[in-house]
């Protein structure tokens, strides 16, 4: 999977030195995700189904199901 720029860490990671964080690369039409300390292992999604998701759980809450 090409990324299509550098990748960024999260504001909320923290700041340390540690492998803590969440990244992203945003391009026009997608974002890829991933986390610091597995960062082969990517997600791929659009804006729009990301902010959808991040909406939710601002106003819901996030829950996981057992």
């Amino acid at each position: 999977m090409t990324v299509p720029g550098p990748w960024q860490k999260s504001s909320f990671s923290g700041g340390g030195e540690g492998n803590t964080c969440l990244e992203l690369v945003a391009a026009p039409d997608e974002i890829h995700l991933r986390e610091s300390d597995t960062p082969t292992t990517r997600l791929r999604t659009a804006p729009t189904p990301l902010a959808a998701l991040l909406h939710h759980i601002k106003t819901r809450g996030f829950r996981t199901t057992s």
